[in-house]
């Protein structure tokens, strides 16, 4: 007799549920590698445990209560996506653990905290059986965790050397004007980072509005060097310079 008769037929449930865990290990894994080599307190373990415990959560939704379903035919109000939602809710605890604040001001763990909650997502979506749409997702993340970060760097290090100012002008309404204001700081290697204009209440009866500016200055234009370049405009009838 064949050795093999002897072994008893898996349900296929049981193949698509060991696929399944066996994809969010290696996706999850992704994500935890690079959280591991940057020496996060969540790394490769956490968001393996956090994935196939989520994918787990949803194939116990799927297919745990199948049998009890089948045996109670009148029990019509099941609903597959509660467990589901109850990981989404309840990853938060988890990803709030990996959250410092140093100082009351500066915030680390954050990155870290929204991969483990997006893992437990990616669980959930190749619990149902949605691989596709987790292995785009997966590229998606780690190309951000990978590739993004080094921009951000760049970023930081470019901002690093400039000084954030709030400029609030009193302008005369005519044609032009904030044209004119705009070119004339930008000419200067001043970036305008957000702009708001607004009829004030003390201007209510006059022929002027308020411009307000949000700004990014090189190290190498002062504070007064701002002030000289807009109070040279005609347009502007009042200057308010504050440092961010």
């Amino acid at each position: 007799m064949d050795y093999f008769e002897w072994v008893p037929e898996l349900p296929d449930e049981y193949e698509t549920s060991l696929i399944r865990i066996m994809l969010i290990v290696i996706l999850s894994g992704l994500i935890g590698i690079e959280r591991e080599s940057k020496n996060h307190p969540a790394g490769l373990r956490t968001h393996i445990l956090v994935g196939v415990g989520s994918c787990l959560l949803m194939l116990v939704s799927l297919y745990g209560f199948e049998p009890f379903l089948e045996e109670h035919p009148e029990l019509v109000g099941f609903d597959p996506s509660r467990i589901p939602s109850y990981v989404i809710s309840g990853i938060g605890f988890l990803g709030a653990g990996t959250i410092m604040v140093h100082g009351g001001v500066t915030v680390r763990g954050l990155t870290t905290a929204a991969s483990i909650w997006v893992v437990a997502g990616l669980g959930l979506v190749v619990g149902i059986g949605m691989y596709y749409e987790a292995i785009f997702t997966t590229l998606i993340i780690v190309m951000t965790l990978f590739f993004l970060n080094k921009f951000e760097m760049f970023y930081k290090e470019r901002v690093r050397h400039k000084k954030l100012l709030l400029l609030s002008l009193v302008v005369k309404k005519g044609e032009g004007n904030i044209t004119a204001i705009n070119e004339a700081i930008t000419s200067h290697g001043i970036e305008i980072t957000q702009y708001q204009i607004e009829d004030d209440d003390d201007l209510k009866g006059l022929d002027s509005f308020k411009y307000s500016l949000l700004i990014l200055t090189p190290d190498i234009v002062n504070f007064n060097g701002v002030l000289e370049v807009v109070k040279k405009l005609h347009c502007i009838e009042k200057i308010q310079l504050h440092k961010k």
